[in-house]
């Protein structure tokens, strides 16, 4: 039997669920990174709920709402045991786009709830995200409009995605957020700026996304270019492109050197830094990796048994200043982007 994680309470104040210190990020089910096995992916489902990953993490812009449908047979037949989050601000047009505008405002906040509540068969979102914020829409319409939501019974508990500290505190000030989804991984730490004190003086759970650098941190792409199947959008980030692709393998050394001496893998590595910075910044920090194979969510959720020694740490710490690439082509919809 697989052993569980531990778990953490999500949010400030003692009011908030229990989750797992790991959650599931199902993005990569529907799209982005190539076809996907789909009973591969629920046996992967299957997988994180016997490890006590908990708290699964969509969006309604995923495969233009098909991962929502995707999960919702999961989710009815599991609805008491996990914490549902989905997220809505992005929009498509042409529907299946891969990039395209931003809406905070208070009728598309109530229209998109209603899509999220249709597609994943529930009546109730455990976790109601804001994707990515509009800086022409007032926090006070956009976070005002999501806490109407709360207390209509369609969502429990708000949450925010790629917001400055500033950001969060202002938001807060309107309604208490449970949750802080952003990058955050040994290649991006640009969130270390104002947002994981924010956070954390907050009682905000910090929820990191791509912890393992879109699959980079975990060393399976030796020659991006070559490796990456065809329509993988990891081909146009710029990471994974030209000169970069050599010159970020090179800094991966020092990950298979401490990976080596735990017998662990580059990706629990990676995945047991993250979850350091829970102790190293005094906030309560939920990666949310995704993969749909079981064998890797196993691999996954043992990370959060690893602890890094401090000289460990120390080779480990030079390494985002030194990555070559933005973490997208086009930084303007991240917090980075409005960072003073």
């Amino acid at each position: 039997m697989t052993e569980k994680i531990d778990t953490v309470r999500l949010g400030p104040g003692p009011a908030g669920p229990e989750i797992g210190v790991q959650g599931f990020g199902a993005m990569g089910i529907s799209e982005f990174y190539g076809t996907t096995d789909e009973a591969a992916a629920r046996d992967t489902l299957d997988a994180a709920l016997e490890a006590g990953v908990t708290l699964i993490d969509t969006a309604d812009i995923y495969g233009s709402g098909t991962n929502e449908e995707f999960l919702a047979p999961f989710v009815a037949a599991h609805r008491d045991e996990i914490v549902l989050a989905t997220k809505f601000a992005i929009q498509r047009v042409p529907a299946r786009a891969m990039y395209r505008g931003v809406r905070n405002d208070r009728a598309y906040v109530r229209q998109s709830v209603e899509g999220s509540l249709r597609r994943l068969g529930v009546d109730t979102i455990d976790l109601y995200y804001m994707h990515r914020r509009d800086t022409s829409v007032p926090l006070a319409e956009s976070v005002g409009a999501m806490a109407e939501l709360i207390a209509e019974g369609k969502v429990r508990q708000l949450g925010l995605s790629e917001v400055t500290g500033p950001e969060l505190r202002e938001a807060f000030a309107i309604h208490p957020i449970a949750a802080l989804q952003s990058e955050w991984s040994l290649f991006s730490r640009d969130v270390e700026h104002s947002a994981v004190a924010a956070a954390a003086e907050l009682g905000v759970t910090f929820v990191p996304y791509a912890p393992l650098g879109r699959g980079f941190l975990a060393g399976a792409f030796a020659d991006a270019g070559k490796d990456l199947p065809d329509g993988d959008f990891r081909r146009g980030q710029p990471r994974f492109t030209g000169e970069n692709v050599e010159r970020n393998t090179a800094l991966l050394e020092p990950v298979h050197a401490v990976a080596a001496a735990h017998g662990a893998t580059p990706a629990q590595i990676a995945l047991a830094w993250v979850q350091q910075r829970a102790a190293v910044h005094g906030l309560t920090v939920v990666p949310i990796p995704g993969t749909r194979r079981r064998s890797r969510l196993e691999e996954n959720a043992a990370a959060t048994r690893i602890t890094l020694t401090e000289a460990e740490l120390a080779v480990l710490e030079p390494l985002a200043d030194l990555v070559a690439g933005d973490r997208y082509p086009d930084m303007s919809l991240t917090s980075a982007a409005r960072e003073a």
